[in-house]
């Protein structure tokens, strides 16, 4: 009878114990300025413009428990159409932002795109508070789709980098970063969070299939803009 009490008794604590810690984890989720989405709409890089882009961050930030924030995609587009170029950098906000455990990626837009940004494999984490895969795991999904250069800029000219701005799934190309700033080789571009190299692939570049050939898919880094 001991025993039994015991064991009840210790299995209550271990109870109150997380039904303690999960209020805590919620409100850190609650505050979560900045995640990589773990899933894209499943079109590659079709992300229905902009505005479908920011949908499906605002989705899942509604689904981690921060969806009373406004969410931006990092996304750049370019000329067309008449219509001007958007920078990723000029969407996204003011900072500081801050993953769903509370580690802070970047006080403000120059950090951000400075030497000294904290993100990493480690820090580059979903709205789930999870890790995303990158070179040495499987699947590999370190590519990230941004369109923009370095300095979170849209590119010029008429190569395209953002996959029809964001709206083709077959022919095209779209500038993606490497999460786990890793890649084939030892330079600046494969330790880009932003900008790496352009997509490509046998159905045109823009596909889902492309994406996941070169070790990308369909993700996305988005930031609170407020």
């Amino acid at each position: 009878m001991i025993r039994i009490e015991r064991c009840l008794t210790i299995s209550g604590l271990a109870l109150a114990t997380a039904l303690l810690a999960a209020p805590s984890v919620q409100a850190q989720s609650a505050d979560m300025t900045f995640f990589v989405t773990s899933s894209g709409p499943g079109k590659g890089a079709d992300l229905g413009g902009l505005e479908g882009a920011d949908a499906q961050c605002q989705k899942l930030a509604q689904a981690g428990g921060a969806g009373s924030k406004t969410w931006r995609a990092y996304l750049s587009t370019q000329a067309a159409d008449g219509k001007p170029a958007i920078n990723a950098k000029d969407r996204i906000g003011k900072g500081p932002w801050q993953n769903a455990k509370g580690t802070v990626i970047a006080k403000d837009v120059a950090d951000l795109h400075g030497a000294a940004n904290n993100l990493t494999k480690q820090t580059a984490l979903s709205e789930k508070g999870e890790g995303i895969n990158g070179i040495g795991d499987q699947p590999n999904r370190h590519d990230i789709l941004t369109g923009s250069q370095p300095d979170g800029t849209a590119f010029a000219g008429p190569d395209d980098r953002t996959c029809k701005n964001w709206t083709s799934s077959t022919q095209g190309a779209a500038m993606v970063g490497h999460l786990d700033r890793r890649g084939l080789r030892d330079d600046e571009p494969s330790k880009s969070w932003n900008s790496s190299h352009p997509s490509r692939g046998p159905d045109g570049g823009c596909s889902q299939a492309d994406l996941k050939s070169t070790g990308g898919d369909g993700l996305m880094y988005c930031f609170a803009a407020n």
